[in-house]
């Protein structure tokens, strides 16, 4: 006759070993916490989040892939030597329908601190939290989601710029693909905020003092158009991206064997910043490709953080010692 108790044991050792795992969520490396952005609600929540999940990129090489992200965060990462008084929030890219957190989050921070910045990670909100493609085809989400969640995190580091011992007037953004569009939003979107206020962090500003946007997309206007029939010479910026005089100065990189957002992307934002009268850098390299963030590369493209630091010294942003 079969033993009660180690059957019972038995199945149960079988329901565990058959029962899906929870979701993962992503998780900085020990030392740093992610805290949400928001205090209560999130606003234009979705009714039915899928859970937020991390797994593989894909591409040549293996990053972490947030999925499904529907309770935005920060993580405030400290210079690891002097302190400037700068700080840049980082958006990673992934279409609006994941995030690069390492490519192009936690590794370009590591770069931004021991430069003595204090880097802000934000973890926004995906999918379709910005312009994107869904099935094949463009989509445009009412509200702007992503936007949101970076006006907000701009607004926080503001409001806590002397606990962080961080100078208010010397916060940036830099963004990645789809966070160089996020980038572009942050940049043309600061007057009045897309959500409710919440508490004082909103009534600070989400004006980026200044901007840097490597191999943006969803910037040109006739990306929708059919390959054929696209005219690389109209260089018009998509409609929700409206370039003023106030937007703040701005860094541009791309290569121009980009296939996934190609050098026409950058080259409609800088003839927008151009005459707008908006101070601006644009450095295009024939060879780069899409996603390289600063994955070691004999490429001359590679070289481009020591031109970010060199130009955050000719805005005022570092001074000599910090930009070498």
């Amino acid at each position: 006759m079969r033993n009660p108790l180690l059957f019972a044991v038995a199945a149960a050792a079988f329901v565990l070993a058959h029962t899906p795992a929870q979701a993962e969520i992503w998780q900085p490396a020990p030392g740093h916490v992610q805290v949400p952005i928001w205090p209560g609600k999130v606003p234009n929540a979705l009714p039915h989040p899928k859970p937020e999940s991390v797994g593989p990129g894909e591409g040549h090489t293996w990053w972490a892939r947030a999925n499904d992200v529907s309770q935005p965060t920060m993580t405030v990462y400290a210079p690891t030597g002097r302190n400037t008084g700068a700080a840049v929030v980082v958006f990673p890219g992934g279409g609006y329908q994941v995030l690069a957190m390492d490519l192009e989050g936690t590794e370009i921070c590591d770069w931004l601190t021991s430069r003595g910045i204090t880097c802000v990670l934000l973890k926004y909100r995906v999918p379709s939290s910005g312009p994107t493609w869904v099935n094949g085809s463009r989509y445009y989400p009412k509200v702007q989601t992503a936007l949101q969640d970076a006006q907000r995190t701009l607004g926080l580091v503001r409001l806590h710029a002397a606990e962080w011992r961080i100078d208010p007037h010397k916060v940036g953004v830099i963004g990645f693909s789809a966070g160089g569009h996020l980038v572009a939003a942050a940049s043309t979107h600061f007057a009045k905020r897309t959500y409710a206020a919440v508490d004082a962090a909103d009534a600070e500003s989400c004006r980026p003092d200044f901007a840097i946007a490597a191999y943006p997309g969803h910037l040109w206007a006739h990306e929708d158009e059919d390959r054929a029939e696209r005219d690389p010479t109209h260089l018009e910026l998509r409609p929700d991206i409206t370039v003023s005089a106030d937007t703040p100065p701005t860094f541009l990189l791309q290569a121009e064997d980009d296939e996934v957002d190609g050098v026409t992307q950058s080259l409609a934002y800088y003839v927008a910043l151009k005459q707008a009268g908006v101070p601006t850098e644009m450095h295009l390299y024939a060879q780069g490709g899409h996603a390289f963030g600063l994955r070691p590369s004999t490429l001359p493209i590679a070289q481009w953080p020591r031109l970010v630091e060199t130009w955050l010294g000719t805005i005022g942003v570092l001074d000599a010692v910090a930009a070498h």
